[in-house]
């Protein structure tokens, strides 16, 4: 049985007759096809990069897995449409903390039409996009039993300049994470979701690495999807910290050169992670030596 994702932070959301993503018990994640270039590009990507033995293993892992494509009934009542059948990034997870971020500091693709780039550019200067390389797309935060989820509206964060990014880091990976904005994050669980040799900093890094070398695609207005679980860290337990990439209606082929749009973003994402782990700024937690090596690593290399 079909139904509406839990945990979805962003983009197009099923419910009260729109046409959004289904979830199964299976696992399985449904998109819609949409309808246009955007769906036949985002089809297109999954079925190449499902074939192509240039992606190494340790790669793939960062991209949902590929189902192909299904006839379902749609979310808005139209009837049997063509889906995207994907891994469900959040199956079997309990309570989990995500954020979904939006990578480049330009949105679009040369490729695309003169109005969507004027439509994206303008969002880009509005947002952080422009000035930081990347965008909050969406979010929420677990806070505790009795208050549930901090999921704000996408609106009153999208625009925010660089330290309250990274005050909302550092609420990311706080016990005190409350919908008070005035609250100082106690940054408890950062040394084990962003830190340690399988955190989110070495996830990141590690990609950061492949799109170093990979001239393959160029990825305009795709995401890197944060996620972890706050329960199991309180209890001392794996966070199951982890990220993905997701959102590849607009990738397009890199022809040999490096994808420096979506590097460089992933570069200034990388920066504000190890600055929490590397200077606190209030935060109790201390950083490790290897985080601390990593960082240095990236201002070394880190590109433009």
């Amino acid at each position: 049985m079909l139904k509406v994702p839990n945990h979805q932070v962003a983009g197009h959301q099923a419910g009260d007759g729109k046409l959004g993503p289904l979830v199964d018990d299976s696992g399985r994640f449904y998109k819609p096809l949409q309808g246009n270039k955007r769906g036949s590009n985002e089809l297109a990507f999954y079925t190449s990069f499902s074939s192509n033995t240039r992606i190494p293993d340790h790669i793939r892992r960062f991209f949902p897995n590929f189902y192909g494509t299904q006839l379902v009934e749609a979310s808005d009542g139209s009837g049997l449409q063509p889906h995207l059948v994907l891994q469900d990034l959040n199956f079997r997870r309990v309570k989990p903390s995500i954020m979904d971020i939006k990578i480049g500091s330009r949105t679009w693709a040369p490729q695309a039409s003169e109005d969507y780039i004027h439509k994206c550019l303008k969002k880009d200067r509005e947002t952080s996009s422009l000035p930081l390389g990347f965008r909050l797309s969406g979010f929420q935060i677990y806070q505790n039993r009795e208050l549930g989820f901090w999921k704000p509206e996408r609106t009153s964060f999208q625009s925010l300049p660089a330290d309250e990014v990274k005050l909302l880091l550092r609420k990311l990976v706080s016990s005190n994470a409350y919908a008070n904005l005035d609250s100082k994050p106690d940054c408890s669980f950062a040394s084990i979701v962003y830190g340690g040799s399988t955190g989110i900093l070495s996830q990141l890094l590690e990609l950061k690495a492949w799109f170093e070398d990979q001239t393959i695609y160029h990825f305009y207005s795709s995401s890197v999807l944060i996620m972890y679980e706050k329960e199991f860290a309180s209890n001392g337990k794996s966070p199951r910290a982890e990220i993905k990439l997701i959102d590849f209606a607009h990738v397009y082929e890199g022809q040999g050169v490096i994808d420096h749009n979506f590097l460089g973003g992933l570069c200034s994402l990388i920066k504000f992670i190890s600055e929490i782990l590397t200077i606190p700024d209030g935060c109790t937690t201390e950083a490790s030596s290897k985080d601390i090596e990593k960082n240095q690593i990236y201002f070394e290399n880190g590109t433009t």
